[in-house]
């Protein structure tokens, strides 16, 4: 088994509020990996702003995970 998991997840803000609409993605993966025997080691993120139709802003989170 490896040592580091690396997984990246993109979280989009709704268009009306600032409230991200898939954070339950985003806990699901952390207690994935959890239930693997990993801990979050190490989050960042990066943002950018979308003007397409249904606007809001784009979150990537990027994880690494370590063995215990």
């Amino acid at each position: 088994m490896p040592q580091y998991v690396v997984l990246q997840v993109t979280l989009k803000e709704k268009f009306i509020g600032t409230t991200s609409k898939n954070l339950g993605e985003l806990e699901n993966i952390i207690n994935e990996q959890a239930a693997k025997g990993y801990r979050l080691h190490t989050i960042s993120t990066a943002s950018a702003h979308s003007s397409g139709f249904g606007g809001g802003d784009r979150i990537q989170a990027t994880m690494v995970f370590e063995k215990i």
